[in-house]
């Protein structure tokens, strides 16, 4: 019998061992996710855009808690992460540039198809850059609270933002000015802008704070359900007017480190985009990476 034969009853045990529920429990959520993103996509060929639009949403809010679930019940795995960021790439990139083409997009031709592709492939771009730099040692600590450009369900909520303005009776953009938008939304998701991720917020709520919490969560559930395209609209435009307090941020964290640092030392400048020697290794991550949110 060779150490690799199969009928070797230790090498079939440790082959077909079972797998705890709770490493289950976010693939499944995130499974779910694509059926969002790829529902979507059949929605707004169907002209059904209102729909697709709610996908697209339900599919953010799944990607918000997946990842939230996994370290709660201890369910991290490298086949998560990895699945994770197809899922990323599927909802966040395909699914929003298809259905900004199929909604106005198409009227440019060959110019419209271009915008899409370009934030699809944006977005892949986005999505493989912060993998490659989750373990980036050169890295300073406060940049951990920091998104190096905008991250991918911002970015699909964002760029969605014509359609929201159309379903709000304001006219529908001229097809250039979409177009011109989405590359503007594209570039801001690969560009090196420091953007607040929020993570260093505590995420744990006090006793007495408990039930207004919840009022505050129902609350703002039934005004999105009630006046959906209000709440995207202003919740878009306030993200974006709030991206430049990110970047001050970052600058003043990078000035007092510098300041408490030798002279030689240099400020920091946001997590650079990975080379091809560090694209070839990777992520050295037992967990699920950082949810994108």
């Amino acid at each position: 019998m060779t150490p690799y034969d199969d009928r070797d009853p230790d090498i079939r045990r440790r082959r077909f061992r079972p797998i705890p529920v709770r490493m289950l429990v976010p693939n499944v959520i995130t499974l779910l996710a694509i059926c969002a993103g790829l529902t979507a996509i059949r929605l707004s060929i169907e002209g059904r855009m209102t729909l697709a639009v709610y996908a697209i949403v339900f599919a953010a809010a799944l990607d918000g808690i997946d990842g939230r679930i996994a370290r709660l019940i201890k369910g991290q795995s490298k086949f998560g992460a990895e699945l994770d960021s197809l899922a990323d790439f599927v909802n966040f990139g395909v699914a929003p540039g298809l259905m900004l083409y199929f909604w106005q997009l198409h009227e440019l031709g060959n110019a419209g198809w271009i915008a899409a592709m370009v934030f699809a492939i944006s977005m892949c771009l986005r999505l493989a850059r912060f993998n490659a730099t989750l373990d980036d040692p050169n890295k300073p600590a406060f940049a951990a609270n920091f998104f190096t450009g905008v991250p991918a369900p911002a970015g699909a909520i964002t760029v969605m933002l014509p359609i929201y303005a159309a379903f709000l009776d304001l006219g529908r953009w001229p097809a250039a000015l979409t177009a011109g938008y989405t590359l503007l939304i594209a570039f801001l998701m690969v560009s090196r802008l420091p953007v607040f991720s929020g993570k260093s917020m505590r995420m744990r709520v006090p006793p007495e704070l408990v039930l207004p919490a919840f009022v505050a969560v129902i609350f703002f559930i039934a005004l999105l359900i009630s006046y959906p395209w209000y709440v995207l609209s202003i919740g878009t435009a306030l993200y974006l007017l709030a991206l430049p307090l990110g970047y001050k941020s970052y600058r003043d964290q990078a000035r007092a480190m510098q300041a408490t640092t030798p002279p030689s030392g240099e400020v920091p400048s946001p997590p650079s985009a990975p080379t091809l020697t560090s694209l070839s290794e990777p992520p050295h991550d037992d967990g699920r990476p950082g949810r994108l949110h």
